[in-house]
């Protein structure tokens, strides 16, 4: 169990208290009042040729964002957050309830914020990071104890530009993330979850074969040697998705997620399920869809599955990772605001409530610009960058509650203390994967997936 005492907070500064925890080898937890707000920078990497002279008038997303009321900065209309929003204009009362419906309550009440190590908030100043942390309670049991689980999601830019030695691209992230990972184990996060293709410019849009250089050895990888490293150091449960390259298999690349112990031991791994053919999204030119079906991974913390960013809008791939057992599922993501920022928000809370389990959304944060132009048959003019990748990482609960998100224009470590009972008590209260038909549902499927399927539609005879 972990105890925390609470820091007294200045009234409207939602979730930047501040927490501090000691080593988990002491297994002593302490807390600090430090409430500074941790709301910092903006992340543009751009290629030498455009960061001089500005960004060319090429059709590019950042215009269209001016247009729909979002700054090139990355923010919404000069805000951090949707909610940052709402707490401008909204008075005290009113913000109450709009966050009510669109956050949910945990336990009766908004979901509360947790102090955060005085010394993650200092440094996390100084690496323009917006760190927040919130809890989910659940209710105090007669013959079960609290089962506490301290979960971390890192969303992240890129920083050095696109037209830049892959090398240099890749250590910068390498090294961004170690920093990161420091302050999520100063922080006794135990399962860290990091963003989709995290040690990468997202090029996928680009089709340039060049960009799988970036794919990697499981074993061998530097990015995966660093991830051992960092788990093994902080007793950390790390979920890491980028490019595999395979090389038992003719070396095929595969967009893979792999859950390392806290032991620095590759546990297993999952390859992404759906791979998404809109927009800028020409993912299935570097990997397809990936065959390891839906797997949990039993740690030392919790049993966790991986939705890897497209499988989001799957709601059977959801189901798949709750039939087997997850307790918490991430969905490392990567996806523009142009395309989904209206879904966002909505679809983790969803599955959260209809699996009863957790969730961690993760999306990465900032334009990334390449050197050559590039179209996807959209009609759209040729253009170079993708488009703006929001941020908003949060937690959904299976109450369905929420936690506020992290910035859209920066980098970020969300962190929540999750009380797994919450689990079997929503279970027990709606009774959803009870109440579920899923030999009805089976035997539908069963009949869809052949040729000659005939819709069960009924005719109204008066037609």
């Amino acid at each position: 169990m972990i105890l925390v005492k609470r820091a007294s907070l200045p009234k409207r500064n939602k979730g930047f208290s501040s927490r501090t925890m000691q080593s988990k080898n002491s297994g002593v937890l302490r807390a600090l009042e430090a409430t500074t707000p941790i709301r910092l920078g903006v992340h543009h990497a751009l290629p030498k040729e455009l960061s001089a002279s500005g960004a060319e008038d090429n059709g590019s997303a950042s215009r269209v964002q001016e247009s729909k009321g979002q700054t090139n900065d990355g923010s919404l209309a000069g805000f951090d957050t949707l909610e940052d929003m709402l707490e401008k204009y909204l008075p005290e009362k009113e913000l109450s309830e709009a966050l009510r419906v669109l956050h949910g309550y945990n336990q009766g009440k908004k979901v509360g914020s947790i102090p955060i190590d005085a010394g993650v908030v200092e440094s996390a100043k100084e690496q323009d990071l917006d760190v927040k942390a919130f809890e989910f309670k659940a209710a105090e049991e007669e013959l079960r104890q609290p089962r506490k689980v301290v979960l971390g999601l890192v969303q992240n830019s890129i920083d050095v530009p696109t037209t830049e030695p892959f090398k240099d691209q890749k250590q910068s992230l390498i090294d961004k993330i170690e920093r990161i990972g420091d302050l999520a184990g100063q922080s006794g996060v135990q399962i860290l979850c990091l963003q989709e293709a995290w040690n990468m410019p997202f090029a996928f849009c680009t089709r340039e074969k060049r960009w799988c250089e970036f794919a990697e050895d499981l074993e061998t990888g530097t990015s995966m040697l660093k991830i051992k490293e960092l788990a093994k150091k902080w007793d950390m449960v790390i979920v890491t998705t980028i490019l595999e390259r395979d090389q038992a298999h003719s070396s095929t690349v595969w967009n893979t997620a792999v859950v390392v112990g806290h032991n620095g031991n590759i546990i297993g791994k999952h390859r992404k399920n759906h791979i998404p053919r809109v927009n800028d999204f020409n993912e299935s030119t570097y990997y397809m869809e990936g065959n390891t079906g839906h797997p949990v991974f039993e740690t030392k913390y919790a049993k966790i599955g991986v939705n890897i960013c497209y499988g989001r809008h799957h709601t059977l791939n959801w189901m798949g990772f709750g039939l087997n057992g997850a307790e918490i599922v991430f969905n490392p993501s990567a996806t523009v605001g142009e395309l989904s920022e209206p879904m966002w928000s909505i679809e983790a809370r969803n599955a959260a409530i209809n699996n009863s389990y957790f969730v961690g959304a993760i999306n990465r944060v900032g334009t990334e610009t390449f050197p050559n132009e590039f179209t996807s048959g959209d009609e759209k003019p040729a253009h170079k960058d993708f488009g703006h990748f929001y941020g908003s990482s949060y937690f959904a609960a299976p109450d369905a509650s929420r936690t506020p998100a992290l910035a859209r224009n920066k980098d970020g470590l969300m962190i929540a203390e999750c009380d797994l009972n919450l689990i079997q008590q929503v279970r027990d209260k709606w009774g959803i994967q009870m109440t579920g038909r899923h030999e009805m549902y089976a035997e539908l499927l069963a009949k869809y997936v052949k040729d000659g399927f005939e819709p069960q539609i009924i005719r109204d005879p008066q037609l």
